[in-house]
C-alpha cells in the first residue's frame, strides 16, 4: 500500500496477534461461503456525487473543507474515510437506545446539532452519506449473530464498508468504534475479518485517528460477524427500493426473525461471496 497521510502521522495502530477463539469470549465459527457467482443477478445502485442531496450534504456541513488535507486523487481515498468517520464518531456520544425522527444523514446531523445522541445504526447511516457524497462509493451493511432470532437484545450492529478504488476493494469502517480493520497492512471487509479472527491470523491491527486504546475491538465485534445483508438500492432519492441482500454462510438457516418478535424484512439471500461484493 502506498504511503498517505494516515501511515505517516495520523493513525494509531495496535497489532493483535493470534486473536482466536480461544482468546475470544464467544464461540468463532469458521463460515463458509461460494467464491463464484450464482445465477441469480443483484443489482446495486449508486448516487452520483452530484446529486441534489448528497450536494446539500456536503455543502451544508462543509464536507469538502473537513477533508481538505488529504490530496485529491485516489490514493487518498482512505485517509478521507478515516478524517469521516473520526469526524462523525465525535459529534455526539453513543445511545444504543435514541432513534432519530428521520433516518437520513441531513436529519440525523440537524439533530446531534440540538444535543441528540444517536446508535451504531446513525453512525453507519451519516458516515455512508459523507462519503458518497465525497465521491467515494459506500454502503450501510447490518451484521448479526448466529442466535438472531432468538437472543432478547444485542443481535446486531451497523457498520459501513466503503470501496477504495486504488485497492480495488470493499472495507470495513465502524463509527461507533471509530475504527477500520487492517490485515497485513491492508484494510479489509466484515467476510474477511471474520474469517482471519476464525482461522487466529497473525497481523490483524486497527486503523483510528482517535488514541483510545481499542484492543477489545475484535473481541467484541466477533459475535455479529455472522450473517451480512447490505441494500441493493444505495440511491439518495425520494423513492428507491428498500429490498436487502443478504449473505448468509453455507448450511445455514435464513433468518425471518429479528430478537424474537421482530420481523427482519424483505431480504433476498445468497450463499456467494461475489454476488455481495460487487465490483464498481
Amino acid at each position: 500500500m502506498k504511503k498517505t497521510i494516515y501511515l505517516m502521522f495520523l493513525i494509531i495502530v495496535i497489532s493483535i496477534t493470534g486473536c482466536s477463539s480461544k482468546n475470544v469470549n464467544v464461540e468463532v465459527d469458521l463460515l463458509e461461503f461460494d467464491y463464484e457467482h450464482s445465477s441469480n443477478q443483484y443489482e446495486f445502485q449508486w448516487s452520483k456525487p452530484n446529486n441534489s442531496y448528497l450536494t446539500k450534504l456536503r455543502e451544508e456541513f462543509k464536507l469538502d473543507e473537513l477533508v481538505k488535507d488529504s490530496e485529491d486523487d485516489l490514493d487518498n481515498d482512505l485517509d478521507k474515510i478515516l478524517i469521516v468517520t473520526n469526524w462523525v464518531h465525535n459529534l455526539w456520544e453513543h445511545d444504543g437506545s435514541n432513534q432519530p425522527k428521520k433516518r437520513d444523514p441531513i436529519s440525523i446531523l440537524r439533530e446531534v446539532q440540538k444535543g441528540e445522541q444517536f446508535r451504531c445504526v446513525e453512525y453507519a447511516v451519516v458516515i455512508n452519506g459523507c462519503l458518497n457524497a465525497l465521491g467515494i462509493p459506500s454502503r450501510v451493511i447490518g451484521l448479526k449473530t448466529k442466535d438472531v432470532e432468538t437472543r432478547k437484545s444485542g443481535a446486531g450492529h451497523v457498520v459501513v464498508e466503503a470501496y477504495l478504488r486504488d485497492l480495488n476493494k470493499w472495507v470495513m469502517v465502524d463509527g461507533q468504534w471509530n475504527v477500520i480493520p487492517i490485515h497485513n497492512e491492508e484494510p479489509i471487509n466484515t467476510v474477511e475479518l471474520q474469517r482471519i479472527l476464525a482461522n487466529g491470523e497473525k497481523g490483524l491491527s486497527i486503523a483510528s485517528l482517535e488514541k483510545n486504546n481499542k484492543s477489545n475491538f475484535f473481541r467484541w465485534i466477533v459475535e455479529y460477524l455472522y450473517y451480512f445483508d447490505t441494500g441493493l438500492d444505495n440511491r439518495f432519492v425520494s423513492e428507491k427500493s428498500y429490498k436487502r441482500l443478504m449473505l448468509v454462510p453455507i448450511g445455514a438457516n435464513e433468518p425471518k426473525i429479528f430478537q424474537i418478535k421482530h420481523s427482519i424484512g424483505d431480504f433476498w439471500h445468497t450463499n456467494s461471496y461475489k454476488d455481495f461484493y460487487p465490483e464498481l
